[in-house]
């Protein structure tokens, strides 16, 4: 297998839909790019340059850039969506979710409830969040809590470079609306991707290291420092289980609860504001279904209740540390 970073595998998995499936189209700001600028049309290919060279590939029926209107790029898709394409619309930042919200969770996430399970919405939105970037507290928030809540919607967040083709793939192809939430922190990020399209099962958690001593449950960008936290409690003793859900919803409740009656500890990362984050969420179900086999109460290493701070030493201590991460799990080990 070639390895490849997290950015060339969304690159690749789009491309390679495209190729197979000609009601797969792309759509959002800069998509193709080039337009307007010194360069020609298709140089650019987004802010983080992640749908590059596609635009040379399917011309602009396909690849079609739009007016910087997210209302705009959101019910477009929505709407081509029900008629039997399968759009994937990129929205530049996650933050600005809010000025499309209601083609969201008011539309296209129950189009399926309001006509009887016989309007499909296979619809994608691309997006990109997270912190560590100096990007701003207007461009640096994780909103997957948000977006979670919302039923009939399916919320994606790979960790890697593997998982990021291989949910995009599937996402593509299934017949709900998927929030697609990549980590511009893990661009740059390289691992080893299979070059033949494959999928990964929505719903299905990725158990990333084996442990019996505490269970930790981490998303998206926090997976690494999870798996840094393990590595570094290993050399203490201690034995981490790692789990990576891999989505949010579904959740996949069945392979955490089986992992806490394994250690008997929680501890749960999760790079958003605590309140009514999904490591409170997370917390909760494992709480209340699996009560009686917990040692210590659960932990929750999460990002403070303050917008994303732009100084480069407070967006740093902003988020989750391996350090805070491996303390958290010490805590819940050695509670008597």
């Amino acid at each position: 297998m070639a390895k490849i970073s997290y950015r060339k595998a969304i690159n690749q998995a789009l491309a390679q839909e495209m190729a197979r499936d000609q009601n797969v189209i792309l759509m959002g700001i800069d998509v193709g790019g080039g337009q307007g600028g010194s360069g020609k049309v298709g140089s650019v290919g987004g802010v983080f340059g992640v749908t590059y060279g596609l635009y040379d590939k399917f011309g602009p029926t396909r690849v079609i850039d739009t007016p910087i209107s997210e209302s705009a790029i959101i019910g477009a898709a929505s709407g081509a969506a029900v008629t039997g394409l399968r759009p994937v619309a990129e929205l530049m930042f996650v933050d600005f979710v809010g000025v499309c919200l209601d083609q969201i969770y008011n539309q296209a996430a129950k189009f399926r409830y309001m006509f009887g399970g016989k309007a499909k919405t296979p619809l994608v939105i691309r997006t990109m969040g997270g912190a560590g970037m100096r990007a701003g507290a207007q461009h640096s928030q994780n909103l997957h809590p948000l977006l979670t809540m919302i039923p009939g919607l399916k919320v994606v967040m790979p960790s890697n470079p593997y998982d990021a083709k291989g949910l995009l793939i599937k996402a593509i192809r299934d017949d709900d609306p998927v929030f697609f939430l990549e980590s511009k922190a893990l661009y740059d990020m390289e691992g080893e991707v299979p070059e033949d399209p494959y999928e990964i099962p929505l719903g299905e958690a990725n158990i990333v290291r084996e442990g019996d001593d505490v269970t930790i449950v981490a998303l998206g960008a926090m997976v690494r420092r999870a798996v840094k936290a393990a590595e570094a409690l290993a050399r203490e003793g201690i034995k981490a289980e790692v789990i990576d859900p891999r989505t949010t919803s579904p959740l996949d409740e069945d392979t955490i609860l089986e992992s806490v009656e394994k250690t008997g500890r929680l501890v749960v990362v999760d790079e958003s504001p605590p309140r009514c984050s999904m490591a409170s969420d997370i917390g909760a179900m494992v709480a209340s279904k699996a009560f009686r086999h917990l040692k210590a109460p659960i932990g929750m290493v999460t990002c403070p209740h303050t917008p994303v701070p732009f100084a480069p030493n407070l967006e740093d201590a902003y988020l989750p540390s391996p350090e805070a991460i491996a303390a958290a799990a010490k805590k819940a080990v050695s509670f008597k």
